[in-house]
C-alpha cells in the first residue's frame, strides 16, 4: 500500500502550549482524508506543517516521499509544485481576473508559450464546472460558490498529485455546498488525486471522506471509516457527531 503521507511522533509547540505530542497518521494513495477536531487542537496548523509553512518541533513527515526536515530548497521547490491548496477564502488575488489567477502558477513554474498557458486554463475552468466566459471576471464579481471553483481550478493549475482543502465548503449555501462535494468527488476520481481536507460540514464529512481523522488532547484519537466513529468515547466526537450517530 502506498502512503502518500506519514506523520510519526509529530510535536508541536506555541510557546509554553504543547498543540501536538506524539501525533501520528498515514494517508493512502487516492483516498479523501478528513481531519476534525476541537477549536484549538492544531487542525490547521497541521496542515500549514505538511505545507512547510510551519516548522515541526519533533517527529518526522514526510510528503510524497520528501522528509520535509531538513529537505533543500530546490527539492522543496519541486514538491511545492506536486500539490494544489484550496484555502477557506479562496485567496484569489483581487487585481487580477480569474485567467490570470488561474494562470500565475503556469507562468511563476512552467516555460510554457502562452497560448498553450490559456487552453490548460480554459480546460481547468470547464473541470470546475465554470465558463471560458467567467475568465474575465474579478474575484469581485464572483458569487461565493463561483469563487471556490476558480480557486479550485487554480489549485489545480499545475495538475497536482495531491490537494489539500481547508473548509472547501464553508460560506455556501447548501445546495451550492453539496454541488462542490459531488465536484471534489468527480475530480478526485478523474484525475487520480489523494485528497487531504479539514471541514466542519458534517454532511460533507459523511458524503466525500474516506478516512476520517479525529484531533484531540494533542494526537489522533480516531482514524478510520466515519461509519465507526460511534465506537469511540470521546466528548467532542459525542457533540460533534449528535444526531450522526
Amino acid at each position: 500500500m502506498k502512503y502518500i503521507i506519514e506523520v510519526t511522533d509529530l510535536k508541536t509547540v506555541f510557546g509554553d502550549k504543547i498543540v501536538h505530542e506524539g501525533l501520528n497518521l498515514k494517508i493512502k494513495e487516492g483516498e479523501i482524508y478528513g481531519i476534525v477536531g476541537p477549536s484549538g487542537s492544531g487542525k490547521t496548523t497541521l496542515i500549514r506543517e505538511m505545507l512547510m509553512l510551519q516548522e515541526i518541533d519533533g517527529g518526522t513527515i514526510k510528503v510524497l516521499g520528501y522528509n520535509l526536515s531538513g529537505i533543500s530548497y530546490k527539492h522543496a521547490q519541486e514538491l511545492r509544485q506536486q500539490w494544489g491548496v484550496l484555502f477557506q477564502a479562496g485567496a484569489l488575488f483581487s487585481s487580477l481576473n480569474i485567467r490570470e489567477n488561474i494562470a500565475l502558477p503556469l507562468i511563476e513554474y512552467s516555460d510554457l508559450p502562452r497560448k498553450l498557458i490559456d487552453e490548460i486554463v480554459d480546460f481547468k475552468l470547464s473541470i470546475v464546472g465554470l465558463k471560458s466566459s467567467d475568465a474575465s471576471l474579478f474575484p469581485s464579481q464572483l458569487s461565493g460558490g463561483m469563487k471556490k471553483k476558480a480557486s479550485l481550478a487554480r489549485a489545480l493549475a499545475m495538475d497536482p498529485k495531491l490537494l489539500f482543502l481547508d473548509e472547501p465548503t464553508s460560506g455556501l449555501d447548501p445546495i451550492s455546498a453539496r454541488d462542490f462535494d459531488a465536484l471534489i468527488l468527480k475530480l478526485r476520481d478523474i484525475l487520480k488525486l489523494t485528497v487531504v481536507m479539514v471541514s466542519h460540514d458534517l454532511q460533507s464529512i459523511y458524503d466525500t471522506i474516506n478516512t476520517l481523522a479525529v484531533i484531540d488532547n494533542k494526537k489522533i484519537i480516531y482514524d478510520g471509516s466515519v461509519n465507526n466513529i460511534s465506537t469511540i468515547d470521546n466528548e467532542f466526537i459525542k457533540t460533534f457527531f449528535k444526531g450522526y450517530i
